[in-house]
């Protein structure tokens, strides 16, 4: 088997195919997400789902499933699978599934009788159209094939229910139909590669059931809307591509479409061939602008979120010149946003505190990561703009005397722990946050080291920043504890053990000393630690929660208060190198070797969102999730620098390659007399082998006699060996004969004591 292939007996076990999701992305936003074996368990689930601007600025789904159906001798046998109520699955068709695999993609095998199919699914790059290609691979009569489209035409989050307002008549077009079963939807067109019968059949197929959004406690029954069927005859060897997108193609063209989208894909051959598509999968362009998606399927982009994962997201994957458009529109976000002076908290949303210093921090990994890109000649005005407007702003958080950052309302979540409950934060961890005056110190030291030579800046930057240092460690540092505070307000101090300590020792311009480092480590380790990452609360903590599960408010209390965090282990090794990092090397190895079988798990080739917080250690959350694969990538990139290989060069911008290169003649004429003057050193070096060849010659007489007289002195050593062991039977003999009297009267003395 390949790297990520399913075989009959793991397709047909429902209880495992329908954990396992398929998920392709593109880079206008669409993506299409199924279980392995095509049927639909989440809302989130299409085959077709779009961002739709237009409609609410949300991604909708559109297509939701395209049923199969091959006749032959007039019997039907149905490819689908549908969940209905009362547990009965209809109409069956993954007992007819036979093998599954996604190199180079994703590709599902039919066998029914004596017919072989294969159905293989690609999302277009960079438009939003689905392209299914159906390849008789054997047939021994007539083969017909019928395609059978479900319509939702609604957004992700909700659910598509029978009505009269939906618009069920369809245009024809080549080779195909077009739909908009709403107004302000755009017509949604399928079409054919061959030319299919299409026949109207308008009908509504009632209460379809999405297992998952029961779990979670949501309504979880559609209604679908199939507006008819397409029908053709397909002989063996022949390939039917139908399309799926929001403009009409030109169906001549479907064939070299679709060879030349493969062509251009990632293989997903190797964990690290999965990582680098994963991370692919999470970037979005947007006009002129590249955004980071936090993760799949629900999640839009998120600015602190975008900020942690580019550094280690843009590792073998694209240039990284990317970081360009990224960080352009980022930085242009969170400016607006300091800038606007406005007094409602909810402004400030996607800029809470510590979002602006995240940003310096991700600018210094860049920096480290790809020193050939000058990124702070590209950014560092905009860096040290930002750095002023953050010092003073009063509004969502403030800089206190002591040059201390200071969240100032309970009301909202003010760090990367924003889980809410009706609108109130899980974790409001107002006042001072451990993690964001850690950053707050290494972004103005950052800053300072960039900005060498400018006393103006330095000075009042300089003087900020011992503030900031000789206030931290006195505000956080438990002695008694030996550990850091999570939170501190005027009047109390939170000291329950959390991962955001960790932040406090990994960062580059850290407070605190190695000893300090150490003890920190220590609690993590004791108390956090996991095979999949970092709890977010400790188990000895009473409002600890050990799995994530149950209603929407259960889960939210559950992710910060003890679910398990991968992209948390990354700052863990950037901690520990400070103080051991001999270590880091067989760590880093056995968290990928962890992490390995999860591409074959949830998200087939994805990493969770968090993890159980207790053994099992089931993924949950977003099934991709950009935080979790920037940590992967970066373990991997450590570990690939740990086994001596060279990281993959990033493509040179466009600038760089215009560089004049010598002429092929020029070039030559220089290489020659290089050549000429090696060949004369080989000739001068000829007599100096020779001579070294006769040296080893007369050596050897010399070698054969020492290893006779070694075999003479262990000939003669043998029978003194002999005589050694023989006595020293002896006397362990005798002295066991000594022993054993003792050892009887120190039996029967402990037995009358009984």
């Amino acid at each position: 088997m390949g790297y990520l292939e399913f075989d009959k007996t793991e397709l047909v076990n429902l209880e495992n195919s329908l954990t396992k999701e398929v998920l392709r992305t593109n880079r206008a936003g669409s993506y299409s997400l199924t279980t392995l074996i095509g049927c639909n368990n989440r809302k989130y689930h299409g085959l077709l789902v779009c961002p739709l601007p237009q409609v609410d600025g949300g991604r909708h789904v559109l297509l939701s499933s395209l049923d199969e159906t091959i006749i032959q001798h007039e019997r039907e046998f149905n490819l689908a699978l549908h969940k209905y109520e009362g547990d009965n699955y209809e109409p069956k068709g993954h007992k007819y599934v036979t093998e599954f695999y996604t190199n180079p993609i994703p590709t599902l095998i039919y066998g029914v009788g004596g017919v072989v199919l294969k159905k293989e699914k690609i999302l277009v790059k960079s438009e939003p159209r689905i392209l299914v290609r159906y390849t008789l691979l054997d047939a021994h009569s007539e083969t017909k094939i019928r395609f059978k489209p479900f319509l939702a035409f609604r957004n992700i989050h909700a659910l598509s229910k029978a009505n009269l307002d939906a618009n069920t008549k369809v245009k024809m077009v080549d080779n195909g139909i077009s739909s908009c079963m709403y107004q302000g939807y755009p017509d949604l067109y399928i079409q054919t590669s061959k030319k299919c019968e299409f026949v109207s059949a308008p009908d509504w197929y009632y209460n379809i059931e999405y297992i998952l959004e029961q779990k979670r406690g949501y309504d979880f029954k559609e209604d679908l809307f199939v507006p008819g069927y397409f029908e053709a005859p397909i002989k063996k060897g022949e390939s039917i591509i139908v399309s799926a997108g929001l403009s009409e193609i030109k169906t001549n063209t479907l064939k070299k479409k679709f060879d030349d989208e493969v062509s251009d894909r990632t293989p997903r051959n190797s964990f690290e061939n999965c990582l680098i598509n994963g991370a692919a999968q999470l970037f979005l362009n947007e006009g002129k602008e590249t955004r980071i998606l936090a993760g799949y399927p629900w999640y839009p982009a998120r600015t602190r979120d975008a900020l942690i994962a580019l550094p280690n997201l843009l590792y073998k994957n694209e240039t990284p010149m990317i970081y360009k458009s990224v960080l352009s529109t980022l930085i242009s976000q969170i400016t607006n946003t300091l800038a606007s002076g406005s007094t409602n908290l909810d402004d400030y949303a996607d800029c809470r505190s510590d979002v602006p210093l995240w940003l310096v921090w991700c600018v210094q990994q860049i920096d480290k990561q790809y020193p050939q890109y000058d990124v702070w000649k590209e950014f560092g005005k905009d860096v040290k703009k930002v750095m002023n407007l953050y010092l003073e702003h009063k509004i969502s958080f403030r800089i206190d005397e002591n040059g201390m950052v200071y969240n100032t309302s309970d009301a909202v979540a003010n760090t990367w722990m924003n889980a809410t409950i009706h609108g109130r934060p899980v974790m409001p961890r107002n006042g001072y946050a451990v993690e964001t005056n850690a950053l707050w110190y290494n972004a103005i030291m950052y800053v300072l080291d960039k900005s060498k030579g400018d006393k103006t800046f330095g000075k009042k930057w300089a003087e900020l920043a011992e503030k900031v240092k000789g206030s931290f460690v006195a505000t956080f540092w438990n002695d008694e504890r030996g550990y850091l505070a999570d939170y501190v307000t005027y009047d109390y101090a939170n000291t329950q053990v959390r991962p955001n300590q960790l932040l406090a020792c990994a960062v580059d311009y850290t407070m605190l000393d190695k000893h300090q480092i150490k003890a920190v480590l220590r609690v993590v380790e004791e108390q956090l630690m996991t095979a999949y990452g970092i709890r977010s609360l400790t188990p000895d903590d009473p409002r600890y929660v050990s799995h994530y599960r149950g209603t929407e408010e259960q889960r939210e209390n559950a992710a910060f208060n003890g679910s398990v965090w991968p992209w948390l282990y990354a700052a863990y090794i950037d901690a520990l190198a400070k103080i051991q990092p001999r270590m880091i090397e067989s760590l880093v190895n056995k968290f990928l070797e962890t992490f390995e079988p999860e591409m074959r798990t949830a998200g087939i080739s994805c990493i969770s969102e968090m993890y159980h917080g207790d053994p099992p250690y089931h993924g949950k959350g977003a099934i991709s999730f950009a935080l979790s694969f920037a940590a992967l990538l970066y373990m991997k990139k450590l570990s690939n620098t740990f086994a001596g290989e060279t990281a993959v060069e990033a493509k040179p911008a466009k600038k760089a390659a215009a560089k004049k290169e010598p002429k092929k003649s020029e070039s030559k004429v220089k290489v020659e007399p290089k050549k000429a003057a090696a060949k004369k050193e080989v000739k001068k070096a000829e007599p100096k082998k020779a001579a070294a060849k006769k040296e080893v010659k007369k050596a050897e007489p010399k070698k054969a006699a020492a290893k006779a007289e070694t075999k003479k002195a262990s000939a003669k050593a043998e029978p003194k060996k002999a005589a050694a062991k023989t006595e020293a039977k002896k006397a362990s003999a005798k002295t066991a004969k000594k022993a054993e009297p003792k050892a009887a009267k120190a039996a029967a003395k402990a037995s009358k004591k009984k």
